[in-house]
């Protein structure tokens, strides 16, 4: 009699340990679950915000030729910091401007900069990278040493550098930009690219024949690339607060085109006199599409690791 009693404690003890495992690893693919599904939202919002942002910049021009819009620079026949009314939804700034027209296509001249400079670091980057990584040797050392020079500074600090350099002007902006995030995208491909050309795929394709340039094309860019986009999305919501620092010192466009930077280092002395919305809107406007961008990212981030953790 003992026996028995002791297998059914044992089968008891037993499904009790079953129950705590299943409960765990039901508990597991809940929060994996709750953290993907929290990679969306954040994804989706990113989305919505840069596509509206994106459908902004390109309606404005059309509005301001069609004249619904107000010339971004024209303000000698509008009373000065005028509040908002039905007439300036958002009111008037120092020069008697609309400060709605000038939030608005401000926010095609940074996604303009910010584009182009990121498009162009990652021409720059993303090669450099690639050919460091696979090489090595000489080549290696060198560009290592020269992009983590530049790492090291501070990034306001080396695009105002350059920006008085090159003076003032969206394709010099776009230019001082451009230096800033190269590094980081040679860093990320040059180490991805070390990993990967030690994979059996490219030691066949090699011993084949295949030389330096083939394997990079062929078989390096396809997997090295995967972590970019996410890289990309993060650097242009750091891209839009250094556009606006550098308007901000007065380096960064000039005062003939609308920006946000410039805008809020106009609206400084104002402030303190009680007239806020030339300093709110231009504000909120770089605000909200920094969140869509960084949002954009962190959900793309999330989503393309999401996998890899939940297993």
């Amino acid at each position: 009699m003992p026996r028995p009693a002791s297998s059914a404690q044992g089968s008891v003890a037993h499904g009790s340990v079953a129950q705590g495992t299943g409960a765990q690893g039901t508990g597991a693919q809940g929060t994996g679950a709750q953290g993907f599904s929290l990679s969306a939202r954040m994804t989706r919002w990113g989305v919505v915000i840069v596509l509206i942002y994106a459908l902004v910049a390109l309606l404005v021009p059309v509005l301001l030729h069609l004249g619904w819009l107000d010339d971004p620079n024209a303000g000698l026949d509008n009373p000065i910091y005028a509040p908002p009314s039905p007439s300036h939804w958002c009111g008037t700034d120092r020069l008697g401007r609309d400060v709605c027209t000038r939030t608005l296509a401000g926010s095609g001249v940074a996604l303009q900069v910010v584009v182009v400079a990121l498009l162009v670091a990652l021409v720059i980057g993303v090669p450099l990278g690639m050919a460091s990584g696979y090489l090595g040797g000489a080549v290696d050392r060198v560009l290592v040493l020269l992009m983590d020079t530049l790492y090291t500074l501070p990034v306001l600090l080396l695009s105002v550098v350059l920006a008085f350099l090159l003076g003032r002007g969206l394709l010099n902006a776009a230019a001082a930009l451009c230096v800033v995030y190269v590094p980081q995208y040679f860093r990320v491909v040059r180490n991805q690219s070390a990993q990967v050309k030690a994979e059996p795929f490219v030691e066949a394709a090699r011993s084949l024949g295949a030389g330096p340039g083939w394997v990079l094309r062929r078989y390096l860019f396809r997997n090295v690339i995967t972590s970019v986009p996410v890289l990309l999305t993060l650097n242009a919501a750091d891209a839009v607060l250094v556009l606006g620092g550098l308007g901000f010192l007065g380096l960064g466009l000039p005062e003939t085109v609308p920006e946000w930077g410039g805008d809020l280092q106009q609206a400084l002395t104002a402030v303190p006199t009680g007239v806020w919305w030339t300093a709110l809107y231009p504000g909120l406007a770089m605000f909200v599409l920094v969140l869509g961008l960084s949002f954009l990212g962190e959900g793309l981030e999330q989503w393309l690791s999401g996998p890899s953790r939940r297993s």
